[in-house]
């Protein structure tokens, strides 16, 4: 319930902004480009998605999905969270029409309701001030555009750290289980490897071996290899 509200109220400030022809900064999930993808991983679970990337269509499936299965649900949902890909700030103009948050099926949504803790939100918050106090943006179009990218490159820096750290806690978790086999899933798959999830516990991790065919949302037996804590590395193989 909590999270419903967050959203409406970051939609609903995105629309008075607009409203108010205030320059604003929106978070934006463009449509998946492995869309297809999709469509078989959800067709795996016996729902049949349309052959154009349709937001809604997908948002129907999620909630069905996790009122029906509630047990396997985080793992459909983590295969269609890999192939939605990641979210990026970027400036709306007054009376343009951006791409909106294919996530959440919505079309106007920026980040406003946590400005304690998110740089963007703050932003949106001071323009909103602004607003509603009939008072000129604090900043113009070429600053936000410089803010909008940093909070893009923030984020990624920050990501990226926190993912160093959690590789590093996963490894110490299983270095003392090498040799023992776990059910997994396949999070991604490119030229640069191949990554599986672990459901007990809960960890991911680089598939080594036997990789050759895999997709995303792929479920498959792995068998742990290898862990480095320093450099945060887990190795899996193929079993079957």
């Amino acid at each position: 319930m909590i999270a419903d509200f967050m959203i409406a109220a970051n939609s609903v400030t995105a629309k008075y902004l607009a409203s108010m022809n205030y320059v604003s900064i929106r978070r934006v999930v463009s449509k998946p480009k492995r869309w297809d993808r999709i469509v078989s991983v959800v067709a795996e679970h016996g729902t049949k998605l349309p052959a154009e990337p349709d937001s809604i269509a997908l948002e129907k499936f999620l909630v069905s999905s996790q009122k029906a299965d509630p047990l396997r649900f985080p793992d459909v949902s983590l295969s269609v969270i890999k192939l939605l890909g990641s979210g990026d700030y970027v400036v709306q103009l007054p009376g343009s029409t951006g791409e909106g948050h294919f996530g959440l099926a919505l079309k106007s949504y920026t980040h406003s309701t946590a400005p304690n803790r998110r740089y963007p939100d703050l932003l949106t918050q001071r323009i909103l001030k602004a607003a509603i106090s009939d008072l000129p943006s604090p900043y113009s179009i070429e600053e936000l555009k410089d803010l909008a990218q940093h909070c893009n490159t923030a984020e990624n820096s920050a990501n990226k750290v926190e993912r160093q750290m959690v590789k590093s806690a996963a490894a110490i978790l299983l270095e003392r289980r090498i040799g023992e086999q776990f059910d997994a899933i396949v999070t991604g798959a490119a030229d640069k490897g191949t990554w599986v999830r672990i459901m007990n516990p809960p960890l991911e991790g680089r598939l080594s071996i036997g990789f050759k065919g895999l997709d995303v949302g792929d479920s498959l037996r792995v068998e742990l290899t290898s862990t480095n804590v320093e450099r945060g590395f887990i190795d899996f193989k193929r079993v079957h």
